[in-house]
């Protein structure tokens, strides 16, 4: 655990990339893998992630996020997307991914199956897709912790035009909407912010135990 806090303390929103230097493929399985095993509200990961390699897409990218560098500097772009409107399919297709891995009848699910249906068919379809971006966000925070584990930068970034970015990639057309992009690769050394002192609450001001 003191390795996991010391990684955390290592990492940092970098803001400039060495182009030259790239992440391993054994390195991206492990950082896929981390984001496959993310925490979701019940096991549905209701998103798709994008891992976007080819340059001319990332220069469009770039475009649709305030220009900024690390799009087309870092060794490779992880885009979330949110299913839209997530409803009887999704919920159907995971749950015979569940009778599949665990050997379970249909019907020992059905509970589990009433629940889920309850839950996401009651809601407005703003509210599923809020939620379901929501769920898109804690699978990218698993791809920045399993980064800073493996000493891999990573920049989460909220600023770009998410109409533009879903058309470059597709994305409305396959029921998908980007909720939050990021980077990973290796800092520059010339990136002046991997020096700074890290800022944070005090446990004292962050945490309230009752």
């Amino acid at each position: 655990m003191t390795d996991y806090i010391e990684s955390l303390q290592w990492r940092y929103a970098t803001k400039k990339y060495d182009p030259d230097k790239k992440v391993s493929d054994q390195d991206l399985e492990t950082l896929k893998e981390a984001v496959r095993l993310s925490v979701s509200s019940m096991g549905l990961q209701p998103y798709k992630v994008l891992i976007v390699e080819n340059p001319e897409v990332r220069r469009l990218l770039r475009e649709a996020s305030n220009n900024q560098a690390a799009i087309t500097e870092a060794s490779h772009v992880f885009v979330f997307a949110n299913e839209t409107n997530v409803g009887h399919s999704h919920i159907e297709n995971y749950l015979d991914n569940i009778i599949r891995t665990r050997e379970v009848s249909r019907e020992s699910l059905a509970p589990f199956s009433n629940s889920m249906h309850s839950f996401i068919e009651s809601q407005t379809e703003d509210s599923k897709n809020f939620w379901t971006s929501k769920q898109a966000y804690l699978a990218m925070s698993s791809l920045i912790n399993a980064a800073a584990v493996l000493h891999i930068d990573a920049t989460p970034m909220e600023g770009f035009n998410r109409a533009a970015v879903n058309e470059v990639l597709g994305l409305d057309k396959i029921g998908l909407s980007a909720a939050v992009i990021a980077t990973i690769g290796y800092r520059h050394k010339d990136d002046r912010f991997q020096h700074l002192k890290k800022v944070r609450k005090s446990k004292d001001e962050l945490f309230i135990t009752i």
